[in-house]
């Protein structure tokens, strides 16, 4: 019997290896702009037990594999089928994966994401509360969340809500893309590293010494960093904040339709394809979030409203148009923002009793 080629044996979908002073996490999806499973998830928590406390490694890096980006989201097919036969993979999926997110912006070593292409939903999570986020020209960061009956999670509300005057809530609500200079000016990133020196990059970290400060690293990245630190959103941030600013997402609406000018009519075009329950429960999580003390408050509440999401109609219709028929003709429930009432979005924001998300006491 003859031993299977080295292209027979798949890789993993994670891949966590040490290299010289740096614990890697790669995501190895890339047929799928890696997107991440459950199993990923759990294969990171695992990396992390490893690497935290192993006194050869000084840092942290995450990156993607293959060209197109770190992270296209999660699997978003798989909470689809769940969700359609009332399981309980989102309950499963959302708990493990928002505690990951917080262990991940508390971890006591550098951690540096390094995120070139497509960067989304899940990605965000795994990438955006690090404690050094490389950017490139070629990053595309969005969380389109509402654009399928959802919010932005994984902490996503807590990094909108601090975002400059109302850009996060901008970003939030239409789902747009970030490039790399507009992520960082939104915070969600600290450096523009041209694409052609990430390896040089790479191989500086990996060079480093076990016992390295945060400084230091900061000071390796800037040594390759183009020193961007605003993109095109700030351009038009005055316009963003007189729509945006308003608590009510009819407000929005109606002020954008009396602006005739042409940003405001793309603007409101981009709200109209979106779900208005969504709209409404993410303005809600975003104003609360900006009066929230840690990411872990805003966690609790985002995986209390996970859950109501996994059981609307507004979820698997989004999916269903985006991804199963791509048809990108979602029928919303409500379909207007004015027909959505407090008691439809009560059960987004109530305490979940025996369910509700406690993290790991580990500090």
């Amino acid at each position: 019997m003859t031993a299977p080629s080295a292209a027979a044996v798949a890789e993993p979908d994670l891949i966590a290896r040490r290299e010289g002073a740096v614990g890697v996490i790669r995501l190895n999806r890339p047929k799928a702009i890696n997107a991440v499973t459950l199993e990923m998830f759990r294969d990171i928590e695992k990396a992390l037990d490893l690497f935290e406390p192993d006194p050869e490694i000084g840092l942290i890096l995450l990156e993607g594999a293959g060209e197109r980006g770190l992270c296209a989201g999660g699997d978003i097919r798989a909470l689809y089928e769940s969700s359609k036969v009332k399981g309980d993979l989102g309950k499963i999926l959302w708990r493990e994966e928002y505690i990951l997110n917080d262990r991940i912006a508390r971890f006591p070593k550098p951690y540096v994401a390094f995120m070139d292409g497509i960067v989304m939903g899940g990605g965000v999570g795994l990438s955006a509360h690090g404690s050094h986020r490389v950017v490139t020209e070629k990053t595309k960061l969005a969380m389109p969340e509402v654009g399928l009956g959802f919010f932005p999670d994984v902490g996503g509300t807590w990094l909108l809500s601090r975002s400059p005057g109302e850009v996060g809530t901008y970003f939030g609500l239409t789902g747009q893309t970030m490039n790399g200079p507009d992520a960082i000016y939104a915070k969600f990133a600290d450096a523009v590293v041209p694409s052609s020196k990430l390896a040089a990059l790479r191989e500086t970290l990996v060079n480093l010494r076990a016992g390295v400060s945060s400084a230091e690293v900061k000071a390796a990245i800037d040594g390759f960093a183009t020193g961007e630190t605003s993109g095109p959103v700030a351009a038009i941030q005055s316009q963003i904040d007189r729509w945006f600013a308003r608590d009510r997402m009819e407000d929005i609406v109606a002020d954008l339709r009396r602006d005739s000018s042409e940003l405001a009519q793309s603007t409101l075009k981009i709200l109209n394809e979106k779900s208005p329950r969504g709209m409404v429960v993410a303005l809600k999580l975003l104003r609360l979030a900006r009066q929230a003390s840690s990411l872990e408050q805003c966690l609790v509440r985002e995986y209390r409203a996970a859950l109501e999401v996994f059981r609307s109609d507004d979820f698997r219709e989004g999916v269903r148009a985006a991804v199963i028929d791509k048809d990108r003709n979602p029928r919303w429930s409500p379909g207007r923002v004015e027909d959505v009432t407090p008691e439809m979005v009560a059960p987004y924001f109530a305490e979940i009793g025996a369910d509700e998300l406690v993290f790991d006491a580990r500090k």
